[in-house]
């Protein structure tokens, strides 16, 4: 039975590139790197692939963090600050689970990222519910990025 892990999408199954892995024995997060090479323009948001999909158990989700290294050196920042990544994103009806990070380049200079070039790290959490949650009724996931608000 798997817990919780990493797979390539669909799309990038026969690209090779680095999967997310954790590099130190107390390392938190596994570093996510880009699986090509991506131009971020100036002052410009990019919905940038991963490549990857993440599966965990129900009452787990995905945070995914920038690294500093992008953020000092690079002027770079996730929009939303942190994406959270819902267990029931990995391969539902409207979508395989793509994880894509929406960058802001925050300088002057057009930023490229290397294929392999790590960019985020992904962080496994547990999470509660509040009292009588399971009492309210549910929708069922479909569709991307952002799906659960519209």
């Amino acid at each position: 039975m798997k817990l919780r892990g990493f797979e390539k999408i669909s799309s990038y199954e026969n690209i090779d590139f680095t999967m997310p892995e954790r590099k130190t024995k107390a390392s938190a997060g596994y570093d996510i790197c880009a699986p090509e090479e991506i131009i971020l323009e100036p002052g410009a948001v990019k919905l940038v692939p991963t490549g990857v999909k993440a599966y965990m158990q129900q009452d787990e989700f995905l945070g995914v963090h920038i690294r500093s290294s992008m953020a000092v050196k690079k002027n770079l920042m996730l929009v939303n600050n942190v994406g959270i990544i819902d267990a029931d994103y990995y391969n539902n009806a409207d979508n395989e689970g793509h994880i894509m990070l929406a960058l802001l380049n925050m300088s002057k200079n057009t930023v490229i990222l290397q294929k392999n070039e790590r960019i985020a790290q992904g962080i496994f959490y547990k999470y509660l519910t509040a009292d009588n949650d399971a009492a309210v009724g549910k929708a069922v996931r479909s569709g991307g990025f952002g799906s659960t608000g519209q």
